[in-house]
């Protein structure tokens, strides 16, 4: 079955593609950027999308109870977590769902915390609400990423209620253990804080992932879970993603969306998310079977040919932070003369992460070594 191989078009293929990966810039680059897979779609997807335009079957989304019953059945099996199927709510994409919920809860004048290096978009949804983001940066210690559990109380005590929480984490690739989530609820729980968990990378997490909404009563007294199959099935040009609560009191927030969140999703991705969650599993496997060698072969690549570049390997995900530090060599020399886009550090958390950068290794291990190979070459 097509599904049981991973399979990575050839780069002359890609490059034909339509996304903004392959058309940003021009085709002696290397796109290493934009965090999508470069693998063909799970085949019940596939197939499901052509039924659906051969039958013209494409018009606006109305109600889609097959959703609730599609990611209810996954979560269930994948992390053991029963959500309560009538607090999900549908969005147009995660960036949408995170958008109109801190739009219709927060007052004027209110502060969002994120732990930087984080995913660039966070910065830009604030950005569009004119919200200020506060930075409680991540704790790097012996043991890996952390969360810095006595920097966001002292946050939360400044009166700065609401987390932009990255979990697993874009782009260091942790994926948060229960100890740590459950710390994280109590303190919400103390200061009656909101901690919204974006989750849309869970499903690629090579070992075990936790749920915030599964950490027991105090994270779902406090939490708002925004996941999506976009990343994790590879479908973010479909549009669709999900809000959950486990509460009355937050269902209640989440009831302040405005109901337009579902009208203008794309009846494709929402019916292509539940088919995805409910037939794509051995699709996914395959999927996650090949990042972990990804991972692997990336971080041999870096040994062989980058040595002086810091690397972790991460916990989920096709995201790779990469420490130049101690390179002589930035961003825009390795676009400019290597020809591979990566995503700069500044853009994840401001100027402490200019010697860093992202790279995407959801592609083939031949694209990687090139990738790696054009940037040796300019050291």
């Amino acid at each position: 079955m097509p599904d049981s191989k991973t399979q990575t078009p050839e780069l002359s293929e890609l490059y034909s593609r339509h996304s903004s990966k392959w058309r940003r810039f021009n085709a002696d680059v290397l796109p290493m950027h934009v965090a999508e897979m470069d693998f063909a779609i799970a085949e019940p997807v596939r197939q499901l999308i052509a039924r659906m335009a051969h039958e013209s079957d494409l018009g606006y989304l109305g109600p889609v109870p097959e959703v609730a019953r599609a990611f209810e059945g996954f979560a269930r099996d994948r992390w053991g977590w029963q959500i309560h199927k009538a607090e999900l709510k549908i969005a147009t994409d995660v960036g949408v769902a995170t958008v109109e919920y801190l739009r219709a809860n927060l007052e004027p004048g209110a502060r969002v915390i994120v732990n930087s290096p984080v995913y660039s978009g966070f910065y830009e949804w604030l950005k569009e609400l004119k919200i200020e983001p506060v930075d409680v940066p991540l704790a790097h210690t012996e043991a890996g990423w952390r969360l810095d559990l006595d920097g966001l109380e002292q946050a939360f005590k400044a009166g700065h209620l609401t987390l932009l929480l990255c979990n697993p984490h874009n782009p260091v690739g942790r994926a948060f253990d229960r100890e740590e989530l459950t710390a994280l609820a109590a303190l919400a729980k103390r200061f009656d804080a909101t901690v919204i968990s974006d989750e849309i990378h869970a499903p690629l997490t090579y070992g075990e992932f936790t749920p915030y909404l599964s950490c027991g009563p105090d994270a779902e007294e406090t939490g708002v879970v925004i996941t999506s199959s976009s990343k994790s099935f590879n479908l973010a040009g479909l549009k669709a993603a999900l809000l959950i609560t486990q509460s009355p009191r937050m269902a209640a927030r989440a009831d302040r969306c405005p109901p337009g969140m579902h009208w203008r999703t794309s009846i494709l991705g929402a019916f292509a998310m539940a088919e995805a969650y409910t037939n794509g599993r051995q699709w996914l496997d395959t999927t996650v079977a090949t990042l972990d060698e990804n991972r692997r072969h990336l971080k041999a690549e870096l040994e062989r040919l980058l040595p002086d570049v810091g690397f972790e390997l991460p916990e989920s995900g096709y995201l790779a932070w990469l420490d130049f530090s101690k390179v002589d060599v930035t961003t825009d020399r390795i676009f400019d003369e290597a020809k591979v886009a990566l995503v700069p550090g500044p853009d994840m958390g401001g100027e402490r992460y200019d010697r860093h950068a992202r790279l995407n290794f959801g592609t083939s291990k031949e694209i990687i070594t090139e990738g790696l190979e054009r940037i040796a070459r300019i050291l």
